[in-house]
């Protein structure tokens, strides 16, 4: 049992001497904790940030920084592109993202706070430009603000909420919003006085007898030091993917599959400190897995089948929900392939699919690819038919991507784990209240301890009800409740 254990605490009672003395102390410089540290000096409390960095950053300033916002009538935006987007509307659509695992608290609150975290967001400097990006994309390579960003067009989701487009990317063109958010962020807690302390190790919490934190171990110049943190220790040190050992124990079925992406040192770190405080973990099998399957959005008028040569799911989904679906169809087979048509078949794409073959008809296809040669015909002729009409009605893709597939034919194999860019993070994480505070697994407070961002089990959940966006939406939303939070304790 090593020393230095995340997942063991020194007692308060063997700490001789502070080394730093503060009201907050906020461990992880990224989106969540910037967040808090503004929010907690705006509140009035001293605030100091630890990072393990060199600066700040973490995995926010590495994404496109979209986020995920509306409700309340719509935000700025939303109104000056003829978008109206009432509070309901979006938690409806949250609620039915989550599924059985969502936190409807968490939710309820997102939703009724969305456009106020909005206009908090302007007000830090962010620049939003009043204007739509059209088509269907991952990412925005222009400097438009609003797109859709999720399965808000698709079904079910389309019959269950209104669709509106949420995601609000800066006004910035390529894929840069990520590094020019953090920026503003910095910038902002700069000018309010925060302390920061970069290439900053924090090693393990300190507690009382009770179980009350007061502070941790921070390893800076090679040297252990002792901070108080009177008020409270935010953890906002990110996920787990880059601790494969960790990923792998929890999240089998996507770790083995999917490339993680993050920073360096989202390594689960920030999640054992608060284990060893006694805390609870929630849903920590979830992950974000995905599959550049668009852009080119004309890769949607393919079909995808399985080993038993049938569809599965409604190709005009976002990219996450193909992902997991993919992943899905290998409990009963080993294969899955997107069936598309030349007129169609975009290269050079980000897919990272293989061409397995080619042919005029769907019966060569089939044999040339060992897929049921009946079972596929039999899937691929009732597509066809019913896309003549507009229609699909066994997944209810949207008509605009009902077309019949023309030769020539391709079979172009995204096996998880063997073909296409499959890329994931972690979205489980240590169990809070909306307010931020940690819980134990009996439910209750960890006195001194909050947590926000991907350390957490927070508003987004899983894969299939993913939208670009949420994960900065939440952890900038929760964020703030951290430190305001803790301030006021």
């Amino acid at each position: 049992m090593s020393q230095i254990s995340p997942t063991h605490p020194i007692r308060l009672s063997d700490i001789e001497s502070w080394d730093f003395e503060t009201d907050i102390a906020v461990i992880g410089f990224g989106g969540a904790g910037g967040s808090a540290a503004i929010e907690a000096a705006d509140q009035g409390a001293s605030v100091i940030i630890f990072d393990v960095a060199a600066a700040s950053g973490g995995s926010t300033a590495l994404s496109s920084a979209e986020i995920y916002m509306g409700g309340g009538g719509g935000t700025r935006i939303h109104k000056a592109t003829g978008y109206e987007d009432s509070t309901e509307n979006l938690f409806a659509y949250l609620k039915a993202c989550q599924g059985e695992i969502g936190d409807e608290e968490k939710i309820r609150l997102y939703a009724e706070g969305s456009l106020d975290h909005f206009n908090w967001i302007v007000s830090l400097g962010v620049p939003y430009k009043d204007s739509e990006y059209p088509g269907k994309a991952i990412v925005a390579m222009t400097d438009d603000c609003l797109l859709y960003t999720g399965n808000e067009k698709a079904w079910p989701f389309n019959q269950i909420a209104k669709p509106v487009p949420r995601g609000h990317n800066l006004e910035i063109e390529g894929d840069n919003g990520g590094p020019l958010f953090m920026d503003i962020v910095t910038k902002n807690v700069e000018s309010r006085g925060v302390q920061i302390e970069y290439n900053a190790r924090a090693l393990r919490l300190i507690a009382d007898e009770d179980g009350a934190v007061h502070g941790f171990v921070v390893r800076i110049d090679n040297q252990e030091r002792n901070v108080r943190a009177s008020k409270g220790v935010i953890l906002c040190t990110g996920g787990f993917s880059m601790n494969q050992d960790m990923w792998q124990h929890y999240s089998p079925e996507v770790a083995k599959r999917a490339h993680p992406i993050g920073n360096p040192f989202d390594d689960g770190a920030g999640i054992r400190m608060g284990q060893g405080a006694g805390a609870s973990t929630l849903h920590m099998n979830q992950s974000f897995v995905t599959i550049p399957f668009y852009p080119p959005p004309s890769h949607t008028f393919g079909i995808l089948v399985n080993s038993q040569g049938q569809r599965f799911l409604n190709e005009d989904v976002y990219h996450a929900r193909i992902a997991v679906s993919n992943i899905r169809q290998l409990e009963t087979g080993e294969k899955v392939y997107l069936i598309i048509g030349e007129k169609h078949w975009k290269q050079p794409n980000m897919l990272g699919g293989e061409v397995a073959a080619a042919a005029d008809n769907i019966e060569e296809l089939a044999a040339e690819i060992g897929l049921p040669v009946g079972n596929l015909s039999h899937t691929f002729n009732y597509y066809n038919e019913n896309a003549a009409k507009g229609e699909d009605p066994l997944f209810h893709k949207q008509a605009d991507w009902m077309e019949p597939i023309e030769p020539t034919l391709a079979a172009v194999d995204i096996t998880p784990g063997e073909h296409g860019i499959y890329v994931g993070f972690t979205l489980g994480g240590l169990e809070t209240r909306p307010s931020g505070e940690v819980l134990t697994m009996d439910g209750d407070i960890i006195p001194g301890l909050y947590a926000a961002g991907r350390a957490t089990c927070g508003m987004p959940r899983n894969a299939e009800g993913y939208a670009s966006g949420m994960s900065v939406g939440d952890v900038t939303f929760f964020g703030r409740l951290a430190g305001r939070n803790a301030a006021k304790r």
